[in-house]
C-alpha cells in the first residue's frame, strides 16, 4: 500500500500522480484537496482545504513559523482536520511507503508517523532549510524531469538520491503534427494569460493558425487566425499534433514537448524557488526550446516560430523519454519490496 498526498496548487500534481496511480499495480491511495471525480475511480481521501481566507496558496501564512517549514498558519481548522485525516489514514491503512508531491509539512507529518517517504522534488534552487531538511529526511527523491535539465548548483547528495522520471503524464504517442498550427499552452498554476498578447502575435504570423488552451483573457478584437479555446481535458494530444508549442517552464507542459518531440517557445513564470527560469535556463543550454530574452515583437515572431522548429532533431536523446509512469511504477514496486532500492534511487 502506498499513499500518495497531491499538492493542490495547479493542475500538475494531479495529473502526474493519476498517471503513476494508474500505472502502479499494487494498491495506492491518493491523499489531496478537490481530487473528487477526477481521477476515473482511482481511490482517493479528501481533504479539507487549508489555504488562507483570500483563497490562494501562496506561502503567506501571517504567523512566525518555524524555520524548518514553509506553511503554518495557526488556528486553521482546516490544517487541523488535514492532520488529523492523513494521520488517521496512516494509523488505520498502515501503508509501505508515502510518496509526496509536494508539502515539507505532510512529509514531515508521515516520517513522524514511522513511513518511509519519497519526496518530489522540483526545480529551481531548494537549498534553503526546510527544502533540506525533508530531501534529507526522505528515503528517496522523485525528479518529474530528465537528469539533464536538473540544476547544475544542485548538491551531489541530492542528486544522488534522486529517481529522475520524465514523461510521465505524456505517453508520446507518435502522431502527424499540423506545421501552420501554433499552440500557446496556459497552465491552471499561475494567473490567466494576457489574451491581448497572443492577439497581436497571431496578427503578425497571419499565415499560422493559433490556438490558446488554457485560462486566458480573451481581447475585444480577434484575429481571425486565433482561437481561445479555454480549458481541454486532452492537452496532451493537441500538444503532439501541434506544429509549434508556446507556453511556460512546468515540468507537465516541458515533458510533453519533450515526448512528442514538438517545437518549443519557452517563457518561463515566476516561481518560487526561481522552478521554472532554471527550467528555461537548462532548455536553452541544452538546445531544446527557444528561450527570448525579450518578447518577440512583429516580425520577430517569425524569426522566433522558425528557430524553433529547427530544434527537435537537436535534442539531447535523455530528453526524449516517454514512458515516465511506468518506469516509476516498477521503481516503485522495487522500494515497496526491497527497502534499499530507496537508498539506490538513480536508474
Amino acid at each position: 500500500m502506498i499513499g500518495y498526498y497531491v499538492h493542490h496548487q495547479g493542475e500538475g500534481h494531479r495529473q502526474r500522480a493519476a498517471a503513476i496511480a494508474a500505472a502502479y499495480r499494487g494498491s495506492m491511495m491518493l491523499i489531496g484537496t478537490g481530487l473528487g471525480d477526477r481521477l476515473n475511480g482511482i481511490p482517493c481521501l479528501d481533504l479539507p482545504d487549508d489555504r488562507l481566507p483570500h483563497g490562494q496558496f501562496d506561502g503567506r501564512d501571517g504567523a512566525t513559523r518555524p524555520s524548518a517549514l514553509h506553511y503554518a498558519p495557526l488556528h486553521h481548522k482546516g490544517v487541523r482536520d488535514r492532520v488529523a485525516l492523513i494521520a488517521k489514514w496512516i494509523a488505520d491503512a498502515q501503508p509501505d511507503l508515502m510518496i509526496v508531491d509536494v508539502s515539507v509539512e505532510v512529509a514531515m507529518l508521515a516520517r513522524l508517523a514511522s513511513v518511509p517517504v519519497v519526496y518530489v522534488r522540483l526545480s529551481g534552487r531548494r537549498c534553503d532549510p526546510p527544502h533540506r531538511g525533508v530531501f534529507g529526511s526522505a528515503q528517496a527523491l522523485l525528479a518529474p524531469f530528465a537528469e539533464p535539465l536538473d540544476d547544475r548548483a544542485t548538491p551531489g547528495w541530492v542528486k544522488q538520491k534522486t529517481f529522475y522520471a520524465s514523461g510521465i503524464v505524456s505517453a508520446g504517442d507518435a502522431r502527424s503534427a499540423d506545421p501552420g498550427r501554433v499552440l500557446v499552452v496556459a497552465g491552471r498554476g499561475g494567473e490567466a494569460a494576457d489574451g491581448a498578447r497572443w492577439a497581436e502575435a497571431a496578427a503578425a504570423v497571419p499565415d499560422r493558425q493559433w490556438r490558446v488552451i488554457g485560462p486566458a483573457i480573451a481581447p475585444a478584437r480577434i484575429p481571425d487566425n486565433l482561437e481561445f479555446a479555454g480549458w481541454v481535458t486532452g492537452a496532451d494530444a493537441e500538444i503532439a499534433s501541434a506544429g509549434v508549442v508556446i507556453g511556460a517552464a512546468g515540468d507537465g507542459l516541458v515533458s510533453a514537448v519533450l515526448a512528442h518531440e514538438r517545437p518549443f517557445i519557452c517563457f518561463p513564470e515566476p516561481r518560487a524557488f526561481d522552478e521554472q527560469a532554471i527550467k528555461a535556463q537548462r532548455l536553452a543550454a541544452l538546445d531544446a526550446a527557444i528561450v527570448p530574452a525579450i518578447w518577440p515583437e512583429g516580425n520577430h515572431w517569425r524569426l522566433v516560430i522558425a528557430a524553433a522548429e529547427r530544434q527537435p532533431d537537436r535534442r539531447p536523446p535523455a530528453l526524449r523519454v516517454r514512458d515516465g509512469a511506468a518506469r516509476v511504477a516498477r521503481w516503485l514496486e522495487q522500494c515497496t519490496h526491497a527497502p534499499h532500492a530507496l537508498r539506490e534511487a538513480r536508474s
